[in-house]
């Protein structure tokens, strides 16, 4: 008796795999081959002998008649599809990334395009909520970006979008978690990559950095010009100091050297006085200064009276502003 229910039990289920021959069925040939869907036949007779392979980071979802029935784990499972179960789908457990691109505008009203990538996978614990909830995982995501950055950044000027995107990225990750984890999908990492202003503000950004850089080296190059200055001025004048003590310095050795020789001229010439002397050296130095001039090769022309009377000129000359340069004194 368990034996003929058994046989009629089988007969059933044949039947109804015939039924449902639109489903599970594919023709390829004048011969019709029965196999469920999700199967292959290939070399191997897996199909035929009702296996499965599910690889590693993978998970299969196991139906019956229609109806969700099991998750199938890695590895090699039985899926006896005479029966009616089928194999609705794989669904992996890697992590996925998505690379979403958002425009938005700032609270100083510049347009920025904001790159945010989500890394993101399927819980094991939770793959029927995942397989079946969602029909555009990706389009979810995206939409839960798009929100977040749209209500975060019109908050933010331009610089401080860019100083706070790790607060733009938190809030993502937040809200995605918060939305996705009733679906079956964990949020690994959220990152903002990239904040992207219109071509002409990152222009203008670029030469106001330039203008303030200008501004910067030209104060710069001001105050070395002016210490360069300050230091020619002071060596400058530290030059004419030493110079003036120089010519001081000279002078007096000329002075003293004229009166010890004009005191010695006397002493040893009786009858002569100190005008006599200083005439004769007023010649000397005389013929001693056209001489110098005569030997210079590139000396500018010179016009002076010459002879006797001329002499004597120069010497009352010179005599008259010494005269005059002490009692000025």
């Amino acid at each position: 008796g368990n034996a003929a229910l058994c046989v009629r039990l089988g007969v059933h289920c044949w039947l109804g795999t015939i039924a449902r021959i639109s489903q599970f069925a594919e023709v390829s040939s004048p011969v019709v081959w029965l196999r469920p869907r999700g199967f292959e036949f290939g070399t191997n007779m897996g199909g035929a002998l009702c296996c499965i392979q599910v690889d590693q980071s993978t998970v299969a979802i196991k139906e019956r008649f229609g109806k969700f029935n099991d998750v199938l784990q890695p590895g090699c499972h039985c899926l006896p599809w005479f029966l009616g179960s089928q194999l609705a789908g794989h669904l992996s457990l890697r992590v996925q990334q998505l690379d979403v691109k958002c425009e938005t505008k700032t609270k100083d009203n510049v347009f920025v395009n904001v790159v945010a990538s989500v890394q993101y996978r399927a819980l094991a614990e939770k793959a029927s909520d995942a397989f079946y909830k969602l029909s555009n995982t990706k389009g979810q995501i995206q939409a839960y970006v798009f929100d977040v950055i749209r209500a975060s950044v019109p908050k933010l000027d331009l610089d401080d979008a860019f100083e706070q995107k790790n607060d733009i990225a938190k809030a993502v990750e937040v809200e995605l978690e918060k939305a996705m984890s009733a679906y079956g999908y964990e949020i690994v990492q959220t990152l903002i990559v990239d904040i992207e202003p219109d071509q002409h503000v990152k222009r203008a950004m670029n030469e106001i950095n330039a203008a303030a850089r200008l501004r910067v080296a030209a104060n710069e190059k001001a105050e070395a010009e002016k210490i360069i200055q300050i230091k020619k001025a002071e060596g400058e004048a530290e030059a004419k100091y030493l110079a003036g003590l120089g010519i001081a310095r000279q002078r007096q050795a000329i002075v003293d050297g004229l009166r010890d020789s004009v005191l010695g001229f006397s002493e040893n010439v009786p009858g002569t006085t100190a005008k006599d002397v200083m005439d004769m050296v007023l010649v000397t130095q005389y013929f001693d200064t056209m001489k110098e001039i005569g030997a210079a090769s590139k000396s500018s022309s010179v016009f002076i009276p010459h002879g006797p009377g001329a002499i004597r000129d120069v010497a009352t000359q010179i005599r008259e502003g010494l005269f005059h340069a002490s009692s000025a004194h």
